[in-house]
């Protein structure tokens, strides 16, 4: 996960009041609607509503991660932003330029210059190998066989499939195609990195060492990333924010621990209930400021430590504990009566971190 200021950048991505409605009425529907989409009003007229008033930023570095039930829209939501699929109504701006003005060839351009893709299905080739699967999108864009091939070895050791180069994918379990299936999109250096359900097939085990390789690659080359997944535990794990989606409307988009902590709907709250919250969150999400009256111990734990980790410590602590940054320094402190609170008491309390 990525720490993002997003007051001193401008955001990779923007989408205002983005609607995507099926159906042949669709264009005429929403003319009349005045942009006030009401999803079963339209289902009456034969339209689906897939995206209802999508508006949001992303920030250089950002991991957000649209997620929902099945049928809920976050799919059909990158593939917009993605103009796979073209937009009833709204902007979408990549880098600042309006992609539903594109035309082909520019939006051609923009995909092989700027984005990456791995969806469900890696859609491997079978005939060829782990490095001419890499190296093949590559070649599409132009560049010589021997750079291609070049470029392609770097992405094997990148995501840790050296030794299985010259493999063939049936050669592979599915953890390891899926590993060919990033490397074949990173290889183009996208700027910006869309992942629809990218482990989803995937079984617990080989999912979770996925992740761990994904959150690493994210430390080394901070993409732009839009990650769906209908997993709350994944995103939970992956995020910097977390977009909820029902019905084609965002219902929360906010930090995971904002989320867990104050959901904006019931149905956020459904979401979260049961979410274990140690796991979760970090002990920044529970430290209060310093402050002069404070009987500070001299044990110290990072902000960025999982409560589930610490747990011990500050419950075992006779008073405050400091509360460190990356650099060492004390930001804030932690009681053990605020850890019992956030996790067995009450269900909402004021975090740092604020909805975009």
């Amino acid at each position: 996960m990525s720490s993002v200021d997003s007051n001193t950048t401008s955001p990779v991505i923007r989408c205002d009041s983005v609607f995507k409605i099926f159906g042949d009425n669709a264009k005429r529907m929403m003319q009349e609607s005045n942009g006030k989409v009401d999803a079963a009003r339209f289902q009456e007229a034969g339209c689906i509503v897939g995206v209802n008033n999508a508006s949001f930023e992303v920030n250089p570095g950002e991991l957000l991660i649209i997620m929902g039930l099945s049928g809920s829209g976050k799919s059909t939501l990158l593939r917009c932003i993605s103009r796979l699929t073209r937009a009833t109504a709204g902007k979408i701006y990549i880098e600042g330029e309006d992609i539903l003005s594109m035309n082909n060839k520019q939006l051609i351009e923009l995909r092989r210059s700027k984005m990456g893709m791995v969806f469900q299905s890696f859609a491997l080739l079978p005939h060829k190998t782990v490095l001419e699967n890499i190296a093949f999108p590559l070649q599409v864009k132009g560049i010589s066989t021997a750079e291609s091939i070049q470029r392609a070895k770097e992405m094997v050791d990148l995501v840790s499939l050296s030794g299985r180069e010259n493999y063939f994918p049936r050669q592979l379990s599915g953890g390891q195609q899926q590993r060919v299936g990033i490397a074949r999109s990173l290889a183009i250096e996208p700027d910006i990195w869309f992942l629809d359900e990218p482990f989803s097939a995937l079984d617990p085990l080989i999912r979770k060492e996925m992740q761990d390789e994904f959150l690493r690659l994210q430390g080394v080359l901070s993409k732009t990333i839009l990650f769906v997944t209908h997993d709350f535990d994944e995103a939970l794990r992956l995020a910097d924010r977390i977009a909820i989606m029902k019905d084609g409307i965002i219902e929360q988009l906010d930090t995971p621990a904002n989320i867990v902590l104050n959901p904006a709907t019931e149905y956020v709250r459904k979401f979260t209930e049961e979410v274990p919250r140690e796991k979760v969150l970090k002990i920044e999400s529970v430290m209060d400021p310093v402050t002069p009256a404070d009987i500070v111990s001299t044990t110290t734990i990072s902000k960025d430590a999982i409560i589930e980790s610490v747990a011990e410590t500050v419950l075992n602590a006779g008073e405050p504990l400091s509360v460190t940054d990356q650099s060492g320094n004390i930001v804030g402190t932690v009681h053990a009566s605020k850890v019992v609170k956030v996790l067995f008491g009450g269900r909402s309390i004021e975090t740092s971190g604020t909805a975009s």
